[in-house]
């Protein structure tokens, strides 16, 4: 899909000509390069940082190995009783990112309806491709179900949801609990969600638009999938476009630009959602590109994507609910 200038909302061009001057690769081997630096820079500008407003506090939990995932959480200050549980995952083509760095996020969710968010600082593609992301994320649910007396989590709310590689490790996830049957998902908010190795809807053909193209989509899976890339045998837990049931799946929330490269398998998981009868509500934005909501917040149609997310949000806590077995 190539995508013009005039095809850019408005108010999001300067800053989406700025970021993809700044962010977009010329080369596989720039992008991996930059991903290596990008964890560099992201250690000194974000992990540890608290956000003003809110309780914060870090744990590590143990994998069975021996090692430990470093584990954000933030709750409402001054806030008693039991909450709905949310386990943010960050975004960052599953190349990049930690959790600190999605704050206002944190505080847009906590301010619309008292929660406690869980985010786990998973392992990246460019230390150890799939399945280590997912692994770490299922850990921190398990952890978030047994411990969520402690951590003043309902045990009957807990939810899931991320940007782009956050939103498709959500999607995963979902997928991967419910045949798992180890613990129950409430509620999805799978946000522009990178799902679909296979690249082969229209928006994820020959992509230009701006910050995420479809030559830094195609370098991020092969990072992420390793020596699955291109492969007939990719999990349907490390790309979710390619499952076939989507049956006892959560009620999900989700929204997407309509330039970007994941447009289409976003609908097209709407779609088969809807098609089992799970309640999903979707909005599409005309002339925005990957991660719009975040790059211009002023915009009045990042704006309005946060008041539909966060509208939903409030709905799921005070709708959806899902009892643990015993």
């Amino acid at each position: 899909m190539k995508v013009t200038r005039k095809m850019v909302d408005k108010q999001l061009r300067f800053k989406g000509v700025l970021l993809d001057w700044l962010v977009t690769k010329k080369s596989e081997k720039e992008f991996i390069e930059a991903m290596y630096k990008s964890r560099k820079q992201m250690k000194k500008l974000y992990v540890g940082k608290n956000m003003k407003g809110l309780d914060c506090s870090e744990v590590l939990v143990s994998r069975k190995d021996g090692s430990a995932i470093r584990v954000r959480i933030y709750k409402p200050l001054n806030k008693t009783g039991a909450m709905p549980g949310v386990l943010w995952i960050h975004g960052g083509g599953y190349a990049q990112g930690v959790p600190e760095m999605s704050g206002d996020m944190y505080k847009r969710l906590i301010d619309t309806s008292d929660c406690v968010i869980v985010a786990p600082d998973y392992r990246l593609s460019i230390d150890a491709p799939y399945p280590a992301a997912l692994e770490d994320c299922y850990e921190i649910l398990l952890w978030m179900k047994n411990q969520a007396a402690g951590l003043g989590i309902r045990a009957d709310q807990l939810m899931v949801g991320g940007e782009s590689a956050g939103g498709g490790l959500s999607v995963a996830l979902a997928m991967y609990a419910r045949d798992k049957g180890e613990v129950n998902l409430a509620f999805q908010m799978p946000l522009y969600p990178m799902i679909d190795d296979r690249m082969m809807t229209e928006s994820a053909k020959d992509n230009n638009a701006y910050v995420w193209n479809s030559n830094m989509n195609r370098w991020a899976w092969k990072l992420y999938l390793g020596e699955l890339f291109e492969s007939s045998g990719v999990p349907v837990y490390a790309a979710p476009s390619r499952a076939a049931d989507y049956r006892d799946l959560p009620p999900a929330v989700t929204f997407s630009g309509d330039i970007e490269p994941f447009r289409d398998e976003t609908i097209a998981y709407v779609e088969s959602l809807r098609k089992v009868g799970i309640p999903v509500d979707f909005k599409l934005y005309r002339g925005a590109f990957h991660g719009f909501d975040i790059i211009s917040p002023k915009a009045e149609i990042s704006k309005d994507a946060r008041k539909f997310l966060m509208k939903n949000f409030k709905y799921a806590t005070e709708h959806y609910f899902a009892e643990q077995e015993k």
